[in-house]
């Protein structure tokens, strides 16, 4: 007798937070390397008056939001088999992008542009994907290790922490990579100077923990929704 394996279709909530994810993370990888500046009301240390932060923060921050719901919902292997896959992808995005640049140009004086705003340096996407494979997967491990203390229960705890830490070694790895480590080493892209540097770190951490703050709520309203109306329940993480 042939027994026949049914597969369950993946949910609305599955395909919405991958999809969520990977556009975040696409975005991240495309608006990297324009750095934004943002007056301050008042003079902080290292930053002084102005808050400096590379054009991906808020995109990348998003991916964590995304992530965590994902793992909440559906476990730790799940969520890091998303963030690995993720990890593969970013190639696929990067090689798609470059093939296009060196493609030949049916209007020849606008390929320069093109390759301007989509040409990543070298040095932003080394600093990206070794940044995103190390803090994408300890935010998956801090966030089931707390839930393996807390249970169920404290969703916010594990959220904040998990993505607070998570995006402290992002941060750290990205602009030390980006903007000094790589163009010292490969010789590609000016050093930027110390103080700089720094700027660029407490500017995108300072976002990026606000954020962590202010999306609390809404992973709190995202897993609440899939579970009633999908029957989602807690994941035992015990089995994870």
């Amino acid at each position: 007798m042939t027994h026949t394996r049914t597969q369950r279709a993946p949910t609305v909530a599955q395909v919405g937070l991958i999809g969520l994810f990977v556009t975040a993370l696409v975005t991240a990888q495309v608006t990297a390397s324009k750095v934004l500046a943002f007056e301050l009301p008042l003079s902080l240390p290292v930053t002084g008056a102005q808050l400096a932060l590379p054009g991906a923060a808020l995109a990348y921050a998003l991916t964590f939001l995304a992530s965590d719901c994902y793992t909440e919902l559906y476990g730790r292997r799940a969520g890091q088999i998303v963030v690995n896959v993720g990890f593969v992808l970013n190639f696929v995005v990067l090689g798609l992008v470059w093939s296009t640049i060196a493609a030949p140009a049916a209007d020849p004086s606008t390929a320069g542009q093109f390759a301007t705003v989509l040409g990543a340096s070298t040095n932003i996407v080394l600093g990206s994907l070794l940044a995103y494979i190390v803090s994408q997967n300890w935010d998956v491990i801090v966030f089931h290790r707390i839930r393996e203390y807390t249970g169920s229960e404290k969703l916010w705890l594990r959220n904040i922490v998990s993505t607070a830490s998570s995006q402290a070694i992002d941060t750290v790895i990205f602009v030390s990579v980006a903007f000094a480590i790589a163009p010292a080493i490969l010789g590609v892209g000016a050093v930027l100077p110390t103080d700089v540097v720094l700027s660029l770190m407490v500017g995108q951490y300072l976002l990026k923990f606000v954020i962590a703050l202010l999306d609390t709520p809404i992973v709190y309203a995202i897993v609440s929704v899939v579970r009633s109306r999908e029957g989602v329940g807690a994941t035992d993480t015990r089995s994870v």
